[in-house]
């Protein structure tokens, strides 16, 4: 129906994450594709890639849409009755449930301004409520170098019984027997917060490395890929080989 979406993953033979995206169904025959980072660019030349039908047409808006994640106890039904234009759907953000509004630019700042939804997060403060979530980024988390299984995302966002597609083998090779050897991990330091992405170090050996962290009080959290076999069972890493530990990451049992 009008109005539905899901949210998925873009693989490529491999199995590795290219992009992700909400598809959101707009009419009978046109769908909307909206991601919160991954480029506009890399989806429309997948899509156009496998394009077999002359009267199909694909047209980046980016420009001319934004979007505000809303923070509410509300029901979809009831924030789409507010909010008519556009597209409202279920969001990505953090623990809590958020809902996504999408819509024309000029139709949002018009809307805000009568809406009175309180102080607005900063860019801070809603990637610590990711972050805390334990919700990949893509591709800064999970990118072209990993599987989807090494951020947790293939419970929600990979299908093991739809149509064939793009790195399909792999995932059911995956499901059926095999393990990663890598995860994405909650991680925290106490000093300050490093350029990124950062390697990580036991010893001398390189296990990983920080993708992405916030600031927080006297530190940072943030979320790290690490290679399981690696990795020391205290979860105590630095930042240079052979350095002092000065990262802590969450080892999973």
């Amino acid at each position: 129906m009008p109005g539905d979406s899901a949210y998925g993953l873009w693989l490529n033979q491999k199995g590795k994450v290219v992009a992700d995206s909400f598809v959101i169904r707009a009419g009978e025959d046109e769908f909307r594709l909206i991601s919160y980072e991954s480029p506009a660019a890399e989806l429309v030349a997948r899509l156009e890639s496998f394009i077999i039908a002359d009267d199909v047409t694909v047209t980046d808006e980016t420009p001319e849409w934004s979007g505000v994640t809303i923070f509410s106890d509300a029901s979809l039904g009831e924030v789409r009755s507010v909010l008519a234009e556009g597209f409202v759907f279920a969001g990505r953000r953090g623990g809590e449930a958020s809902i996504e509004w999408v819509a024309p630019t000029t139709r949002i700042n018009a809307t805000l301004l009568v809406l009175g939804l309180g102080a607005p997060l900063s860019a801070e403060e809603m990637e610590a409520r990711r972050i805390a979530a334990r919700i990949p980024s893509v591709p800064r988390d999970i990118g072209p170098d990993d599987l989807p299984q090494e951020g947790g995302l293939e419970h929600d966002a990979v299908s093991f019984n739809k149509g064939c597609y793009l790195g399909q083998e792999v995932m059911a090779r995956l499901h059926a027997m095999g393990r990663v050897r890598r995860r994405l991990v909650p991680a925290q330091g106490r000093r300050e917060l490093p350029s990124l992405p950062a390697a990580l170090y036991a010893g001398e050996k390189k296990i990983g490395e920080l993708r992405t962290a916030v600031r927080e009080s006297d530190g940072f959290v943030g979320l790290a890929m690490i290679n399981l076999v690696n990795a020391p069972a205290d979860g105590r890493l630095a930042l240079a080989p052979d350095a002092a530990a000065s990262i802590t990451v969450e080892i999973p049992a």
